[in-house]
């Protein structure tokens, strides 16, 4: 690379090149915690996820109506039903003295009879289950309301409560002994399934 011509002794000396600007650290502290902050879109696909595009008002509409107390007992109370009555079918299947008549223990039940057995005891589970989960479901939504949180202890709350409310029918005693069952049941259910 040839040197640059020397400068003839009447013109005056070209001016140096531009030193490059030092780091103000206070411009760059206002464009990443100050006023010139932009807000930042983040792009799940970015980092690896998938991409889902905003929710409309019809989405969290159903979202605000499938996280109510009320769907949340109905729901429970379905369930119990057709749970319970599933369970009572079963148990009366396996019962040996299902469709039997006590006056007369020696006659063979038709298959009506025993038909017929099965279903008022299956109907008399599902009222029973569904009871009960629609209790222990609505408690446990109020009891989440009421708290803030959403952890073991709503559970085990609603539990004793529903267990409680179950027992106090048949006295003090076996209402207390309901909501410890009723309790630990949950508490049980609830560290096995998080």
């Amino acid at each position: 690379m040839a040197a640059p011509p020397p400068s003839a002794p009447g013109e005056p000396a070209p001016p140096p090149p531009p030193q490059p600007q030092p780091l103000q650290y206070s411009l760059l502290l206002q464009h990443l915690v100050g006023d010139k902050r932009q807000p930042r879109v983040w792009d799940p696909a970015v980092f690896g996820g998938i991409p889902c595009p905003p929710k409309s008002e019809e989405q969290k509409m159903v979202e605000r109506v499938m996280e109510s107390c009320p769907f949340k007992a109905a729901l429970a109370c379905v369930g119990g039903f057709v749970l319970g009555g599933a369970f009572g079918i079963f148990t009366a299947g396996i019962d040996t003295n299902v469709g039997f008549d006590p006056k007369d223990p020696y006659r063979t039940p038709t298959a009506k009879e025993v038909l017929k057995d099965m279903g008022q005891r299956g109907i008399s589970y599902a009222k029973n289950f569904a009871i009960v989960g629609a209790m222990f479901s609505c408690t446990e939504c109020v009891v989440e309301s009421y708290r803030g949180k959403s952890d073991w202890k709503n559970s085990v709350i609603s539990g004793c409560i529903t267990g409680g409310a179950i027992g106090f029918r048949a006295g003090l005693k076996a209402g207390v002994i309901g909501c410890g069952g009723f309790a630990a049941f949950s508490a049980a259910v609830d560290y096995y399934l998080r």
